[in-house]
């Protein structure tokens, strides 16, 4: 059982986010209405590894660039739990 408060050592020296897209990263990809502030947030209350959040560049089948959002996560895990609540974070933001 983990205790109640467990001080997680990534945040505390500040590695928790990268600031690069590391290629073993699991990620997903989403539109450009997410809202940083928000998503960084509730990954850093509900998750507890390394992740990364950023502009992502794909190459469409036309043939040109499209920028989205991207969000990678070292433990695929977290990617499947992150991905449940996606929808439900970028929701919230919009419900005036």
């Amino acid at each position: 059982m983990r205790p109640a408060f467990e001080i997680n050592l990534l945040n505390v020296f500040g590695l928790r986010r990268i600031s690069y897209l590391p290629p073993h990263f699991e990620y997903i990809t989403f539109d450009l209405r997410a809202n940083e502030k928000s998503i960084t947030d509730w990954i850093h209350e509900n998750l507890r590894g390394r992740f990364y959040f950023g502009d992502h560049y794909m190459v469409t089948e036309g043939g040109s660039v499209a920028m989205c959002k991207c969000a990678a996560f070292e433990e695929a895990s977290e990617l499947s739990y992150f991905g449940l609540f996606l929808d439900s974070i970028n929701q919230s933001n919009y419900d005036f």
